[in-house]
């Protein structure tokens, strides 16, 4: 029935158990609903009140998957019994789909199983993304909705759609199941994941961003976090529709980027940094030299001359690692326009600060940090790490030469993400790196469901880069600086 990718050699399949033949058929039905405790039926008043046959159905669901999960981790044993799977690298989808039936239902014939036309479908769509994809992360990362995925052990699986997490109902076998995938995803980079080297970064065929850390260090099974990647960028112009920020804010940043200030973005974790420097990178010039520094590659720059970097981690025998700085210093030799380096926060951030300052006018890079204060401790602080013995009043004479405009972007508490403050660095005073908000974000208040009230404004507080602006051709309307009313 199944010959076109069928191994040479291989046993038929369901022929490796011979007992199976002779095993009366075995039907997914329905389990009896038990009847439930009355102690159950008075928990707390507020808590809607479950009939015994909703108790029974739950349960009955929750069997019934168990056995589903069964009976597709032996179809996926079959498969890969009988399956070459060097062959299938050039194999269509439809006749990947079609050998893939063919070896479920002759196995699940000799298994004595028969399956409803619904559970069929499920299991061999299942069975494709295990042995095409991530299992039961495929289904995930299909759905448009999601923007990350995050796995607690092989039981729990959540996804964030629109700022909030969910729990959903897709689990895994068992924490090998896990393991099996974590170990496909990793080593399709090149990398590897194991207990000596329980912690990984790597990047997925679409460009998501993919992290594990495995057991002994994960006490409870497998932890993986995929932030999905957008296949469409998203520009200013989405950004201002979403009311990330407003147009007034808009043109001030087209005119900071386009007369080549230096740029920090500063957030939390998932707050938006680089989408936000991604439609940034939108008001460079298509005739510029563009190179790009990353841990993880998620820049999508749309220029035509853009030159993309990725660090590299040491191998088994700790050698042939390749650094953010070890990029970045060799990037310096390679003429460019602008160097926007995906995220400092090590060592290499003495030759971000180099670069600003040497001709490299217009770089851009993200940090964490909460504030612009915070965003320009945190760079004095990874000074200090990287073993340079600088005093205070030279570094942050160092600081506040290079960088001219720090962007802070946060998530708010209701899932949203704003612009909440754009500051400019305006020199030294004394000791201290001057500073003066141009924009900001104000929050008023709380709706009912918890919804954040609030209006961008700006501070009152003209640029101090307005006679650049002007030079260059960017005479913006003394209006954009006066103080918004809320309407």
């Amino acid at each position: 029935m199944f010959s076109k990718y069928k191994k040479p050699n291989a046993p038929k399949a369901g022929t490796a158990k011979p007992a199976a033949a002779n095993t009366p058929k075995v039907e997914v039905a329905p389990v009896a609903a038990a009847p439930a405790e009355e102690s159950r039926q008075s928990l707390m008043k507020t808590m809607p009140s479950r009939r015994p046959g909703d108790v029974g159905a739950a349960d009955k669901d929750k069997r019934r998957k168990e056995r589903l999960q069964e009976i597709k981790l032996e179809l996926h044993k079959a498969l890969l019994d009988n399956l070459n799977l060097a062959a299938l690298e050039k194999a269509s989808e439809q006749d990947l789909r079609t050998e893939i039936n063919a070896i479920a239902s002759e196995s699940l014939e000799d298994m004595g199983i028969v399956l409803n036309r619904e559970e069929r479908q499920t299991l061999s769509q299942d069975l494709f993304f295990e042995v095409t994809g991530l299992g039961p992360l495929e289904t995930l990362l299909k759905d448009d909705t999601v923007n990350d995925i995050l796995v607690n052990g092989p039981q729990q699986i959540f996804v964030e759609r629109s700022g909030k997490l969910e729990l959903t109902d897709i689990t895994f076998k068992d924490e090998k199941h896990l393991l099996r995938i974590i170990d496909k995803i990793v080593s399709a980079v090149g990398r590897r994941v194991d207990e000596s080297n329980p912690a990984v970064d790597a990047r997925l065929a679409d460009g998501s961003r993919f992290n594990a850390m495995v057991p002994p260090i994960a006490v409870d099974g497998s932890l993986v976090s995929i932030r999905k990647f957008k296949k469409d960028k998203l520009g200013i112009e989405e950004l201002v529709k979403f009311g990330a920020f407003t147009e007034e804010m808009a043109a001030y940043l087209q005119a900071a980027v386009a007369t080549r200030l230096n740029v920090i973005v500063s957030g939390g974790t998932g707050s938006g940094k680089t989408t936000t420097l991604n439609a940034l990178s939108g008001f460079i010039d298509d005739a510029e030299r563009i190179l790009t520094i990353e841990d993880t590659a998620e820049l999508q720059l749309q220029q035509t001359h853009v030159g993309r970097m990725e660090s590299r981690p040491p191998n088994v025998e700790g050698k042939g690692g390749v650094s953010q700085r070890d990029c970045l210093k060799n990037a310096l030799r390679m003429r460019p326009d602008r160097i926007i380096v995906g995220e400092t926060r090590g060592e290499e951030v003495i030759d971000m600060l180099q670069a600003m300052n040497t001709g490299h006018d217009g770089s851009m890079t993200t940090i964490h940090a909460n504030s612009a204060r915070d965003a320009v401790s945190r760079l004095e602080n990874m000074i200090a790490m990287a073993g340079i013995e600088m005093p205070i009043k030279a570094m942050r004479s160092q600081i506040s030469s290079a960088v001219n405009l720090v962007v802070q972007a946060s998530r708010l508490q209701d899932g949203s993400r704003r612009m909440t403050s754009i500051t400019e660095i305006t020199g030294m005073e004394g000791d201290v790196i001057s500073m003066q908000e141009i924009f900001r974000y104000q929050r008023v208040g709380l709706t009912p469901d918890n919804k954040i009230i609030g209006h961008f404004t700006a501070t009152g507080v003209r640029s101090n880069f307005s006679e650049r602006f002007k030079l260059w051709g960017y005479d913006l309307p003394p209006a954009i600086f006066e103080p918004m009313v809320a309407e």
